[in-house]
């Protein structure tokens, strides 16, 4: 809905997520809020832009649609709005550091003695994670109550020393089954962490009905503040694990995708002779060329068709040259379907405007594909370019036929995005470990399994280093962490980028 038709009693006064667009359909910020009506509405009085700061203010001014979407609670805004600003990166959630990251708790049942850690970070690492947890203070509470009520291991190292072992308050005061001096054998150990699992997966019953005595017998034997903590400990558990929130694992922008409807009106704005089922749209993602990509992304009756996603490594084109890139793209993505005799969508479309359809044309007449729809969007005013036409189409931004077409080109770009970042990542944490003579593709690859990042391993000791990694002896570790430590680091960005695991 554009800015202009905003109208307070049409927005319930419900706990959601809401998203402001510019002009260009660009998703711009993504907010969350306890009473939608009462949030977004403080963005449209005119007194607000008068006394917001030059941040808020370029916001308000930026605005030229909305669109939201209700939850069941305020948790659920919470871990919605963290998951949308994740994958669109909205400039100016970024400007306004509100790309914040929610408590994870991770398990890696790979140590001795594995136990419940909080965490910010999802790695593939192989460890087993569970949230994100909006209320961090509930869950660290609540985390400490569990380790203590189930006995687990507290401490930092997954296999404690004798010095470790002699000051481990926890074992004195028996919240720590002590496995690591033989108090329990491993296995009776991992039936205890099996079972906190199992509150973290919503069956707190036990534990609950547990609380509930103590707190009796502390209230009977008027030991009110203990009482009151367990309240708190109670309490926290229903809120955190107790009531399953909703997993919005690929969350889609809100309003963003019409369905049917937004087919239909497509077709009949486009002339098709039947309404396009199915859609694929195209983007392309590079710096200066490097290290380019392309992304496919699908949309079945108006809606994501994940399992039919697909990204490209460009292959032949080592220039900035957009215009190549989709030509590449689409001859080597079509060519296959033709190959494979598999059928062909009902409308393509690519990022851009007559440049990049031309290119898509170009591509398909070049590899002798069948007829079929081709457009391109192109972002300044949301034009919609046919093969054959000097004039563009213009729909209302009403249309739900233009927000579905909005939708798939944001979903192109963020694919594409992510795919770029991933590869980007790759190259600078190897580049650093590439320097070191002696460490090939097989060391490279166990030293950052090993530690999970160049972060870690920069951090680390030689003697740690040559101690956890099999192969690597005193001097080649002492090579490492000479290298990894250098200060004069001549690519700035590089440096900045490694910081990050």
């Amino acid at each position: 809905m554009r800015k202009s038709d905003f109208h307070p009693s049409e927005i319930p006064a419900k706990p959601g997520v809401y998203v402001y667009r510019d002009w260009s359909g660009k998703v711009i910020y993504v907010g969350k809020a306890a009473n939608l009506r009462r949030r977004m509405s403080s963005y449209f009085q005119p007194s607000r832009v008068m006394r917001a700061d030059a941040k808020l203010r370029s916001l308000i001014n930026s605005i030229e649609d909305w669109s939201y979407e209700t939850v069941r609670t305020e948790n659920e805004a919470l871990i919605l709005e963290s998951r949308l600003i994740k994958d669109y990166a909205p400039y100016y959630n970024i400007l306004m550091r509100d790309d914040k990251r929610y408590l994870l708790l991770k398990l890696d049942w790979t140590e001795k003695f594995p136990t419940l850690k909080l965490a910010r970070l999802k790695k593939n690492d192989g460890a087993q994670y569970f949230g994100p947890f909006p209320n961090g203070g509930a869950l660290r509470m609540t985390l400490e109550f569990l380790l203590a009520y189930f006995g687990l291991r507290a401490c930092r190292d997954s296999e404690p020393d004798a010095e470790t072992r002699k000051r481990c308050l926890k074992r004195i005061v028996n919240d720590c089954c002590a496995p690591c001096i033989g108090a329990v054998t491993p296995e009776e150990y991992r039936q205890r962490v099996k079972r906190a699992v199992a509150v973290l997966e919503g069956n707190i019953g036990e534990v609950t009905a547990a609380v509930k005595k103590q707190m009796a017998e502390a209230a009977a034997e008027e030991r009110y503040e203990k009482a009151a903590h367990l309240r708190d400990v109670m309490s926290n558990l229903e809120e955190v694990f107790g009531r399953r929130n909703r997993i919005f694992v690929r969350p889609e922008l809100p309003g963003s995708s019409p369905g049917r409807e937004a087919v239909a009106s497509l077709g009949k704005a486009l002339g098709l002779a039947a309404p396009p089922s199915r859609i694929i749209g195209f983007d392309i993602s590079n710096i200066l060329g490097k290290l380019a990509v392309a992304s496919l992304v699908a949309f079945r009756d108006g809606r994501p068709d994940r399992d039919n996603y697909r990204r490209f490594r460009i292959r032949t084109v080592h220039q900035s040259d957009d215009f190549a890139m989709m030509h590449e793209v689409l001859v080597r993505h079509f060519g296959r379907l033709l190959e494979e005799k598999r059928p062909l969508p009902d409308l393509v479309m690519v990022d851009g405007g007559k440049g990049q359809l031309s290119a898509a044309i170009d591509a398909l007449v070049e590899i002798n594909c069948p007829p079929l729809p081709v457009i391109g969007l192109a972002k300044r005013n949301e034009e919609i370019y046919l093969p054959g036409r000097s004039e563009p189409v213009v729909l209302d931004r009403h249309d739900p036929a233009l927000r579905m077409l909005q939708a798939l080109r944001d979903e192109a770009h963020r694919f594409a995005i992510t795919y770029h970042r991933e590869l980007r990542n790759k190259l600078i944490e190897q580049s650093k470990l590439d320097e070191i003579p002696g460490i090939g593709a097989n060391r490279k690859r166990e030293l950052l399994r090993t530690f999970g990042s160049l972060r870690a391993l920069k951090k680390a000791a030689p003697e740690t280093i040559a101690e956890k990694v099999p192969g690597i002896g005193a001097e080649l570790a002492g090579k490492i962490a000479e290298v990894l430590n250098r200060q004069s680091r001549p690519d700035n960005e590089r440096a900045q980028h490694e910081s990050i695991e």
